[in-house]
């Protein structure tokens, strides 16, 4: 908590509310955000989370439940593969052109430079995010309406 200068009506010392840090805590888990600020009569509380990147990389190899991957693609690193296919914004990823309709693009799926891929949300404008180049979908990374960070790598194609 850090009190803002030139405020002389807050005491030094402002008790600490534990219960909007867990809510913010509890926020960040929720949104899959990793850093929020809050700031009420003077007063900003800034929850942030580190991830360490021995962890993140140990579980990058390990699909998480829905995200689809090839037997092959096990053991890639997305991050360090050159055939990722990064998100260019942040936003919310979509897998297909509506909700429940089939996705765009499968594990498996061969796919041309240009073609679309998958949907991001970014400020209420739907981006249709084309593939880099022509290949074969070995990954998709993302689930369907995950939140994405700039950079993240969406889909491994090969």
């Amino acid at each position: 908590m850090a009190r803002k200068p030139g405020n002389p009506s807050m005491p030094k010392t402002p008790a600490i509310d534990h219960d909007v840090i867990r809510d913010l805590a509890k926020l960040l888990d929720e949104t899959g955000l990793t850093e929020i600020e809050f700031e009420r009569d003077g007063v900003s509380v800034r929850v942030a989370r580190h991830l360490s990147a021995p962890s993140s990389r140990a579980r990058s190899t390990e699909a998480p439940a829905g995200v689809a991957m090839s037997p092959a693609a096990a053991a890639i690193d997305p991050t360090q593969h050159p055939g990722a296919v990064n998100s260019p914004m942040v936003g919310t990823a979509y897998l297909g052109p509506a909700p429940g309709a089939r996705p765009l693009v499968e594990v498996g799926s061969q796919v041309k430079a240009g073609e679309p891929l998958l949907i991001i949300e970014a400020m209420k404008t739907m981006n249709q995010i084309p593939a880099p180049r022509s290949g074969t979908v070995i990954q998709i990374l993302v689930e369907d309406g995950q939140p994405v960070e700039y950079g993240q790598p969406l889909m491994i194609i090969e």
